[in-house]
């Protein structure tokens, strides 16, 4: 705790909004709102944290116990506390520690870090890293050749579980990018990259530190054959190219002996189709509300995606969470487990691995004080009586 209280300065990060601020404070606006944005109006962005507003609690008070179990079992894999360090992609352009710091804050924290093939170190590096379980993200991008290469070495550096994401035939319009400077960040163009120096010279800690690192880094997990590592590209492009459909799941079960985890479900036909395919485990996703806007908050689609897939697989669950009383709503309406990204990435941005510790420090004390709350003693107890949902939810 020492470490994380020196690296943030003063002890008054108390929440996940506070290690927002710090965040855009730290980074460039072209770095900040890539991490922070979302598509076209943002609605979906925002309606993610807002809907669990609508899920409030039941709890049994005059109730008192000595130990209070966070524990959950996600694939086999018993973790101390039921929230998944996420795939986050340029996660090294947030900070130089990057991913290797979230792998290892997960390690440290009793769980599981899923590991973005656009990343900027190794992904050996990463599961080196962590002393926990570790799942490997795929998008198919340089072409099968190259996901193939990606899969061969997550499986032979001891990657547990393989993330196919479903949700990105393209990139979502992400508009914040384009107006402040992403875009022209990730292109060859000296000439349009000016406009933007002004706000990247006025962060002078990111700059060094994005300079000593090496500047911009390659994406080191796709390795296309001839080539060499992909230079750092806008995905808006790449991502074209790359669009996945259910047939690639046949394909990846040849390549893949583990777990398959399907990313981006949000319908119950959705839900259906990936047990069919032999899903281990799905995740109620929007991306963030970066891909298509104005679908359903996830927790929201929860209860339909619970309802269609009836104890099939498991569920996982992420978007839109801050607090641990989200984590604690979204396990009561069925899933196993949620995914961070933003929650901790804001860390992650602000302090590097301290950032990230902080982060999970909030969330986890924040899950066990509202089970307290409750009169519930455990994860495992958890279910629908300890909340009330709009009806409308229950397809």
């Amino acid at each position: 705790m020492a470490s994380v209280t020196s690296a943030l300065g003063p002890p008054r990060v108390v929440n996940i909004e506070d290690l927002r601020r710090l965040a855009q404070r730290r980074l460039p606006r072209s770095v900040f709102d890539y991490l922070d944005g979302g598509a076209e109006d943002e609605s979906t962005l925002r309606e993610n944290p807002r809907a669990f507003n609508d899920v409030l609690f039941r709890p049994r008070n005059a109730v008192a116990f000595d130990k209070c179990d966070l524990g959950a079992n996600v694939l086999g894999h018993n973790l101390a506390f039921p929230a998944i360090l996420a795939p986050v992609g340029y996660s090294r352009m947030m900070h130089p520690q990057g991913e290797l710091a979230a792998a290892r804050a997960a390690g440290d924290a009793g769980t599981v870090y899923a590991l973005s093939t656009i990343s900027g170190h190794k992904l050996e590096n990463v599961k080196a890293a962590t002393k926990g379980s570790a799942w490997y993200q795929l998008y198919l991008l340089g072409g099968r050749a190259a996901a193939e290469a990606g899969i061969d070495r997550a499986r032979r550096a001891g990657y547990s579980a393989l993330v196919f994401t479903i949700d990105t035939p393209v990139a979502g319009m992400r508009e914040r990018d384009p107006r402040n400077g992403m875009k022209q960040m990730l292109g060859s163009s000296v000439f349009a990259k000016l406009p933007f120096l002004p706000n990247i010279l006025a962060h002078p800690r990111w700059l060094a530190a994005f300079l000593a690192d090496g500047g911009m880094p390659k994406l080191e997990n796709i390795v296309i054959p001839g080539q060499g590592p992909m230079q750092l590209i806008d995905v808006s492009a790449a991502l074209a190219d790359a669009a996945v459909c259910w047939d690639d799941l046949k394909w990846i079960r040849k390549v893949w002996p583990g777990p398959i985890i399907v990313k981006g479900i949000l319908t119950g036909e959705d839900a259906r189709r990936a047990v069919d395919e032999g899903a281990a485990a799905v995740v109620v996703s929007n991306h963030g509300g970066r891909q298509l806007d104005s679908v359903y908050p996830t927790i929201r689609a929860l209860p339909e995606v619970v309802a269609a897939v009836n104890g099939r697989t498991e569920i996982l669950m992420d978007g839109g969470i801050r607090r641990g009383a989200d984590i604690v709503k979204a396990i009561c309406l069925g899933a196993r487990a949620v995914l961070i990204g933003r929650a901790y990435a804001y860390g992650m941005a602000a302090a590097g691995y301290p950032g990230i510790m902080r982060a999970l420090e909030i969330l986890r004390a924040d899950v066990e004080r509202t089970l307290r709350l409750l009169g519930c003693p455990s994860i495992s107890a958890l279910d629908t009586s300890y909340i009330d949902a709009p009806q409308h939810w229950r397809k």
